[in-house]
């Protein structure tokens, strides 16, 4: 059964994130680190009561397909109706587009309890944020009264479609293409992989589609971006007739059963009726809009199904009885061994660092759209687009190690599906793969976030999280064990991040060949710096209470962060520093 950790989201967010507690800039909806905690409770209420009791049984009996349409899990569409009226829809959006306009930072915790409880469900509702701020930034004034409003309040739903048959990351390789039609175009193509390409929960759907206009230029300058309606619309916004846009099947995966992933064709007969977002041959970019918002938020999933990892791991380890341990009366729970204790903390730990890495890219973002100053603004949307690709991979590469170390700390109960293990495990493993790969993020970093300003971005970073640490040493020395791993872990990353960009700018194929590395490097050594910056703030709330648990095992935590987890950075940099040779001069017949 999920708990919602909000003792530990409170602690991120108005602890151990300062700035967190009151977030700049959001004075116009009368923002409070109140308000954020009665949003976070409520958001707990609903995670634990409506979405996770059907987490279980929507896994075991999974969408459904007929050619009349998809059907989700008995009562996943009564918990959607549940979630609309409560307003969840539209908490993020910005309150011009008739949102309720809160933080990211507020979203982001939001978001961590809604995919723990049942990521299935939560996938098709977050997609729709993103087809929003597409549609706002592409679309005219007319087609953003048409569509928005009813995506913002949940009504519809949004898509995004991208991938083809033969077509993945290279979106240059697409063949969906579209034909002028009067005002607007009939489209034809197959996508693939389209989470809730077609469901029940809502009476229309809104897909944004890539295509290519006939006669637009070959690759990705020629792609465009659509908004094709499952309903074609009347002149009075009702539903309309049926487009020419259907679900021919949707996947058998191995986890996320009850989330359709839909193969959808467009344009069986007359063509697909869609109209053009923003300006021909313009599409990628804004489609990246909706992209990025899905990025962190992927993230977010690697956390929150490590989390529930961790969760079910605890109660198991602390009822199971095995075995004896020197000093206790035999059996024992297998919490008291110490391989068990180990890797409890070691999932622990990690958990702590994916959250707090993740809360700190969303204050990031906050900063940019609402600080006060320009320079500010500009400062922190570099260091979130910095952070996104690494907050994407690592946390999502890390999600898959901690609910496997969670089947295995279940022993061979684990591995059957009674326990719930397992469903963690194969629900996050897609999570390193969809909205890029980790090497798509990993390239992403060195290649576009890296190079544009010679890793600027990067050693500012860098900078503040020593200055911080140095800073406050001579306040709470107790916490120096942590403080002094974050420092040197830091110094290895600063001397990575210029290894990396001397490659980059010498021979790109190196640098490529490490980028995975580096990206894992980066998430263990920014969430270990949170992770002193974490043992600092509960030394300090101990010299208050010296007697809170809380805060005790907060440092303890922080403890094994510093003395089993931020070890690994120097093999990694390692690896970085001088290992690229041997894959770059390796021919691929060779493999």
């Amino acid at each position: 059964m999920y708990r919602s950790p909000l003792r530990e989201i409170r602690f991120v967010m108005h602890e151990l994130l300062a700035d967190g507690a009151l977030v700049p800039g959001y004075a116009d909806i009368e923002y409070s680190a109140e308000l954020g905690d009665n949003i976070a409770e409520e958001a707990a209420k609903f995670a634990e009561n409506v979405l996770e009791p059907l987490n279980r049984s929507g896994d075991e009996e999974g969408a459904s397909w007929s050619p009349e349409g998809v059907r989700t899990p008995k009562g996943f569409k009564a918990a959607y109706a549940a979630y609309v009226e409560a307003g969840w829809a539209q908490l993020s959006v910005t309150t011009e587009l008739g949102g309720q306009g809160m933080p990211q930072l507020v979203n982001t915790a939001v978001e961590e309890m809604m995919f723990a409880s049942n990521m299935a469900f939560f996938l098709g509702t977050s997609l729709a944020r993103g087809a929003v701020e597409a549609i706002a930034a592409s679309g005219t004034a007319e087609q953003k009264a048409q569509v928005l409003p009813r995506l913002v309040s949940g009504e519809w739903m949004g898509t995004m479609n991208l991938t083809e048959p033969q077509a993945g990351s290279d979106l240059g390789l697409m063949r969906t293409h579209a034909a002028p039609h009067g005002d607007h175009y009939r489209l034809f193509g197959q996508k693939i992989f389209i989470t809730y390409g077609d469901h029940d929960l809502t009476d229309n759907i809104i897909h944004l589609v890539l295509a290519r206009i006939d006669g637009a230029p070959e690759g990705v300058k020629g792609i465009s971006l659509f908004w094709v309606p499952k309903f074609l619309l009347n002149a009075d916004g009702s539903n309309g007739a049926r487009n020419d846009l259907r679900c021919i099947s949707i996947e058998h995966k191995l986890g996320i059963h009850a989330s359709p992933t839909c193969v959808m064709s467009f344009g069986e007969q007359e063509g697909a009726v869609g109209y053009l977002l923003g300006p021909p041959h313009a599409g990628l970019s804004f489609m990246f809009i909706m992209m990025n918002a899905a990025r962190l938020s992927v993230g977010v999933q690697g956390l929150a199904q490590s989390e529930r990892a961790l969760q079910g791991a605890l109660d198991w380890a602390r009822n199971r009885l095995q075995g004896r341990v020197a000093g206790k009366p035999a059996p024992v729970a297998i919490i008291e061994h110490p391989d068990v204790k180990r890797m409890l903390l070691s999932m622990k730990a990690r958990t702590e660092g994916m959250r707090a890495l993740c809360y700190f890219a969303a204050l990031e973002l906050d900063k940019a759209h609402r600080s006060a100053d320009e320079a500010q603004r500009k400062a922190a949307l570099l260091r979130a687009e910095l952070l996104i690709p690494i907050v994407k991979g690592w946390c999502t590469e890390t999600g898959v190690e901690i609910t496997s170390t969670g089947v295995q700390v279940h022993g061979g109960m684990g591995y059957v599906e009674e326990t719930g293990a397992a469903q963690f495990l194969r629900d996050v493993r897609i999570a390193s793969i969809y909205e890029g790969t980790t090497g798509i993020q990993a390239n992403d970093l060195i290649g576009r976030k890296l190079a544009r300003d010679r890793g600027a971005a990067m050693n500012a970073l860098i900078q503040d999280l020593l200055a911080e640490l140095n800073a406050s040493r001579a306040l709470m020395p107790g916490a120096k064990a942590a403080r002094n791993a974050a420092t040197e872990a830091l110094t290895t990353l600063r001397d990575a991040t210029e290894a990396v960009l001397r490659m980059h700018a010498e021979v790109p194929a190196l640098a490529q060949a490490v980028s995975v590395p580096y990206l894992m490097l980066c998430g263990l050594v920014l969430a270990g710096a949170l992770m002193a910056r974490a043992a600092t703030v509960a030394e300090a709330a101990l010299v208050a209470n010296a007697d809170d648990a809380f805060y005790l095992a907060k440092l303890q935590t922080c403890r094994f962060y510093a003395e089993q987890v931020l070890p690994e950075v120097l093999g990694l940099a390692r690896v970085v520093k001088g290992g690229a040779a041997s894959v770059a001069d390796t021919a691929s017949e060779l493999i």
